[in-house]
């Protein structure tokens, strides 16, 4: 499990998010990744949404400076 300190909190539902917790990806995450939808950024988020056990839209609401963090978190898993 890798903690991901978030710079700029996101709310969702009225909850503030101030941290993500990525859980180590497996193959079926890649292949439900691939279904919800066309393109490498959708697929990408799906992912990320997944593996953080939150809705695509906290994952779509994260500053770029914080999803690079995820993104970071994420190829830490792959090596």
């Amino acid at each position: 499990m890798e903690k991901i300190e978030l710079n700029t909190p996101v709310t969702s539902a009225g909850v503030e998010i101030k941290e993500l917790k990525m859980r180590e990806p497996k193959v079926r995450d890649m292949l439900a990744a691939e279904k919800a939808g066309k393109g490498a950024a959708v697929q990408e988020i799906a992912m990320f949404a997944a593996l953080c056990e939150v809705e695509p839209a906290v994952i779509e609401e994260l500053s770029m400076k914080d999803y690079k963090k995820v993104q970071e978190a994420y190829q830490d898993f792959l090596s």
